[in-house]
C-alpha cells in the first residue's frame, strides 16, 4: 500500500470511529445495548487507525 493510501486509510478510520462512537452516545438515549455497541465499535475504529499510525512511522519510505 503506497504512502498516500495509507494516510487516507487512517484518517477515515479515525474519523470513522470518532463518527461512529459519538453516534452511540446519541443512541444510547432510547437503546442502551445499540449505543453501545456502536460506541465499541468506533472505540475499536479509532483504534485501528491509531495503530495504524504507528505502523506508518515505522516503514520505510
Amino acid at each position: 500500500m503506497s504512502h498516500p493510501a495509507l494516510g487516507r486509510l487512517i484518517w477515515l478510520l479515525i474519523y470513522g470511529g470518532l463518527l461512529l462512537a459519538g453516534l452511540g452516545i446519541f443512541v444510547m438515549r432510547h437503546d442502551a445495548v445499540l449505543g453501545w455497541v456502536l460506541v465499541v465499535a468506533g472505540a475499536l475504529e479509532t483504534a485501528a487507525g491509531v495503530v495504524l499510525i504507528w505502523v506508518r512511522s515505522r516503514r520505510k519510505s
